[in-house]
């Protein structure tokens, strides 16, 4: 039976959920598995949460609708609330630890709950800009779906414009890439696939 991978990204709009999915499903293309994602923008102009699904697969994907994620990430105290209907007890769920407020919320049903100081590192270690890359890396690692060189093929290919006036924001998008995925890397487990 194929592998397949279901992946719910939500967070207000403008945190880079969208991006996240399109860079996910163009770098599976490229790497020869078939990807599916269906953006969920609702009316983030006034407030909403941006939801986006993804589903990578060695196989042809049958049903563009799934009831229950292999990773969930959640981005805003909305967004954990958003997103709590597609955790079942094999969902890794991954949220970002300077949300507030969450006592009680996070789900309990989830295999994994793993909180990941994105925002934090993104500031002071890089730039707030790349929190979106920096969530990336965290679900390349999770997932095992795509190996880190085809992250940063499709990273290239989206970004590659900026690359060339800037080369050096190629290494920093990089670096916080696997910086990322280092924030979900359990002991003894290489960082990505």
């Amino acid at each position: 039976m194929a592998e397949l991978t279901r992946i719910v990204l939500a967070g207000e709009g403008g945190q880079g959920v969208q991006t996240v999915a399109e860079i996910l499903a163009e770098a599976a293309n490229e790497e020869g598995k078939q990807a599916l994602y269906i953006p969920n923008f609702g009316v983030e102009q006034r407030g909403g949460v941006s939801v986006a699904y993804v589903q990578i697969s060695d196989s042809q994907i049958g049903s563009p609708k799934f009831q229950t994620g292999d990773i969930v990430v959640a981005l805003s105290d909305r967004a954990v609330q958003r997103t709590q209907k597609y955790v079942g007890p094999e969902t890794t769920f991954v949220y970002d630890s300077k949300i507030q407020g969450l006592e009680g919320e996070l789900p309990k049903n989830a295999r994994e709950v793993l909180p990941i100081p994105a925002i934090e590192v993104a500031k002071k270690e890089f730039h707030p800009r790349v929190f979106n890359i920096i969530i990336l890396g965290a679900v390349v690692s999770a997932s095992r779906v795509i190996s880190l060189e085809q992250a940063k093929a499709a990273i290239e290919k989206r970004l590659g414009y900026k690359f060339e006036k800037q080369p050096e924001l190629r290494d920093f998008n990089y670096r916080a890439l696997e910086r990322g995925g280092d924030m979900v890397r359990p002991q003894g487990r290489p960082c990505f696939a």
